[in-house]
C-alpha cells in the first residue's frame, strides 16, 4: 500500500492508502522522499476553480469541450514536483546504461503518493545531478515554467523587465531574468516577497497595493516603461498593470494559470493604444522562436544544471517541509494564508 494525497471534494484533503502494482515489464519502481506542492495549479482542483472541472480539453480539435469533465473529484495523487529513489528495476531494462539503477535518486512526475510505478522512458535523463540535493529536483518541473517564461520573454542585455507576482515561480523567473543580463522590477503585494525578490536578483521592488505600477515603473525608465513584463502570479489585475507598464510595442508575456473570467483586464485601454505584444507561456510548449532546439527535458536540465552550479538557489525557497500525513494542513495553509508560506514539500516515511 501507498500514502497517497487526495482532494476529495473542495476543501477537503485526505491522506488514503492505495495499493501499487506489481512491476511489469519496461517499468521502474520509485519510492518517494520528497514532493512538492504546487501553490497555483494544485490550488485550482482545492479550490474547484481548475476548468477541467467542468470541461475537458480535446487534443485533436485543441479545445475545452463544454457539458464533459476531464477532472473528478476525488482527485487522487495530483503533483508534479517529485524526488524519490528508485527500488526495483523490471529484467529487461535493468541493463540499459542510460536509466536509472537501483538506488538513484530520480526526479520526475508522479504525484503525491509514496510510491510509483512508472515506464523507465520517463525516467531517461532524470537522475539527480552529482552535488545536488534531493529536496532542489523538486523545482526541475517549476524551474523549468519560470525558464520557459523567460526564453518567450525574449530579453536583451540591459533592459528593464517587470515580473509581477513573487511567489515560488515568480522569485525563480527574478533571478533568471537577472542571469539573461535584464534588470528586474519585481511587483508583488506581500512585503516579504518583495524582500525575497530583491535577494533573488531584484534591482528595484514595487508594492502592487499602492495602485500605481505603471506610473512607477515609466518614472524608472524615463518615462519610457518597461520593455517586456511577465506576469506569472495567475491574476487578471496583475496583467492589467503588466500591460500598462511596458513601453509602446513592449511585450507581455501571460504566464500565469488564470481562472474564470477576466475581471480587471480591459483590453481596450493601454493594450490597444501602446499596441501592446501579448504572449502566453505555457509548459506544454515552448516558444516558437526557440523549437528545434528546446523542449521539456532540456528546460528541466538547464535548470538543475544551474541549481548545482550555485547560480540559482530553489531550496531558499523552502519553508516547510510537512510530513505527508499533515497534507490538508498544509493546503488549507497555502489557501487561507498564502503569505506564510513559500515552498511546501511533503515527506513521506
Amino acid at each position: 500500500m501507498s500514502q497517497t494525497v487526495q482532494i476529495t471534494s473542495p476543501h477537503r484533503v485526505e491522506v488514503i492508502d492505495q495499493p501499487t502494482p506489481d512491476l511489469r515489464a519496461g517499468q521502474v519502481r520509485v519510492r518517494t522522499i520528497f514532493s512538492g506542492i504546487s501553490a497555483g495549479t494544485e490550488l485550482t482542483a482545492y479550490r474547484g476553480s481548475n476548468p477541467y472541472l467542468n470541461k475537458s480539453w480535446d487534443p485533436d480539435l485543441r479545445l475545452f469541450v463544454d457539458d464533459t469533465s476531464g477532472l473528478h473529484y476525488p482527485v487522487a495523487g495530483l503533483g508534479y514536483s517529485e524526488v524519490g529513489q528508485v527500488v526495483e528495476v523490471a529484467p529487461d531494462v535493468a541493463d540499459d546504461p542510460g536509466l536509472p539503477p537501483v538506488g538513484a535518486h530520480v526526479w520526475g512526475i508522479w504525484g503525491h503518493r509514496g510510491e510509483a510505478v512508472l515506464a523507465a522512458e520517463k525516467l531517461r535523463g532524470c537522475t539527480v545531478p552529482t552535488g545536488l540535493a534531493p529536496i532542489a529536483a523538486t523545482f526541475a518541473r517549476v524551474g523549468a515554467v519560470a525558464l520557459n517564461a523567460v526564453l518567450a520573454a525574449d530579453i536583451h542585455l540591459g533592459e528593464t523587465v517587470a515580473v509581477f507576482g513573487q511567489g515560488v515561480l515568480g522569485l525563480l523567473t527574478t533571478r533568471l531574468v537577472q542571469l539573461s543580463g535584464g534588470t528586474v522590477v519585481a511587483v508583488d503585494a506581500v512585503p516579504g516577497r518583495l524582500e525575497k525578490a530583491r535577494e533573488y536578483g531584484a534591482h528595484t521592488v514595487l508594492d502592487a497595493r499602492e495602485g500605481t505600477v505603471g506610473q512607477q515603473i515609466r518614472r524608472l525608465t524615463d518615462g519610457r516603461g518597461a520593455d517586456v513584463a511577465i506576469e506569472i502570479s495567475g491574476s487578471y489585475p496583475a496583467l492589467h498593470e503588466a500591460i500598462r507598464a511596458v513601453a509602446v510595442n513592449g511585450r507581455v508575456v501571460a504566464a500565469g494559470f488564470y481562472q474564470g473570467d477576466g475581471v480587471g483586464l480591459r483590453l481596450g485601454d493601454e493594450f490597444h493604444h501602446n499596441r501592446v505584444g501579448l504572449v502566453c507561456s505555457q509548459i506544454g510548449g515552448v516558444p516558437p522562436a526557440v523549437v528545434g532546439r528546446w523542449d521539456q527535458i532540456r528546460l528541466n536540465q538547464t535548470f538543475l544544471r544551474l541549481a548545482t552550479d550555485q547560480q540559482i538557489d530553489p531550496v531558499g525557497l523552502v519553508t516547510h517541509v510537512i510530513p505527508v500525513d499533515e497534507a490538508a494542513a498544509a493546503y488549507q495553509m497555502l489557501d487561507r494564508s498564502p503569505h506564510e508560506a513559500l515552498q511546501v514539500v511533503l515527506t513521506f516515511p
